[in-house]
């Protein structure tokens, strides 16, 4: 292989001194919330079709991850990053910054599980909370969504409607063998007060249901079908962290 060369925003620079950023060949991972996360970077592919780039996403120096929808010389690009590792059952927190309630038609944003391709094909094994009107306007704004253990078993999806007040939210999928418990909350928090909306999916035939293997955090920032923002404005979400509390320990939590 020939020799590889980065150009390094500024800001790259200083998050790679501090050690907060690294490339290793070519691939970019930052380090937040205590976890490793691979960022997408360089493909035109799914969900969309999209452009993925790592400059659309960093860690500050407070430790919030950043992830900016970006037109760059004309071009969108999104953003995506995932877990080096594959987490099991217990409690996924997400506490999020930016107006989600008033994403446009085309902007989604993802927080979400997803399978490696041992453990399943796309549309399996995957635990969705999104923030979507998949370009239509009079959509509900909010997604919760679980695909199937198994090919042939129905998707189960979940919609509401919600407005914010300010741009604090906090978001949880509670994954175990037989259930998933999802809930959006205002503010950050650690408690269940001021909730958005909650739903508990809990099928009888939960093994085919309910995806039971370990797999890869996801997060991602994309245009639907890549059609760029009806309204024409880039979009940065910030994330003040990003938990996972395994099952015994989130079964104990009062």
């Amino acid at each position: 292989m020939g020799k590889l060369r980065v150009r390094l925003s500024l800001a790259t620079a200083v998050l790679l001194a501090c050690g907060a950023v690294q490339t290793v060949g070519q691939e970019k991972t930052i380090k937040f919330s205590g976890r490793e996360w691979t960022v997408r970077d360089g493909d035109h592919g799914g969900p969309g079709p999209n452009y993925w780039s790592r400059s659309s996403v960093w860690v500050d120096d407070s430790g919030k991850l950043h992830m900016k929808l970006a037109n760059r010389d004309g071009q969108w690009q999104c953003a995506e990053i995932t877990t080096t590792e594959r987490l099991g059952f217990g409690r996924y927190q997400f506490q999020v910054t930016g107006r989600i309630d008033k994403l446009d038609r085309n902007v989604v944003l993802g927080l979400f599980n997803y399978p490696t391709r041992d453990i399943g094909g796309d549309g399996t094994n995957e635990i969705d909370i999104e923030f979507a009107r998949w370009a239509i306007p009079t959509a509900p704004n909010g997604n919760f969504t679980i695909w199937p253990a198994e090919k042939g078993v129905k998707q189960t999806s979940h919609t509401f409607e919600f407005a914010l007040d300010g741009p604090e939210t906090t978001h949880r999928f509670t994954w175990s063998d037989r259930s998933i418990l999802f809930q959006s909350m205002n503010g950050h928090r650690d408690d269940d007060r001021s909730e958005i909306s909650r739903y508990l999916f809990e099928p009888a035939a939960f093994r085919s249901a309910i995806g039971q293997k370990p797999i890869p955090l996801h997060i991602n920032l994309w245009l639907f079908r890549g059609k760029p923002p009806t309204d024409g404005k880039e979009v940065e979400i910030v994330f003040k962290s990003v938990t996972f509390m395994p099952e015994s320990a989130a079964a104990s939590k009062p």
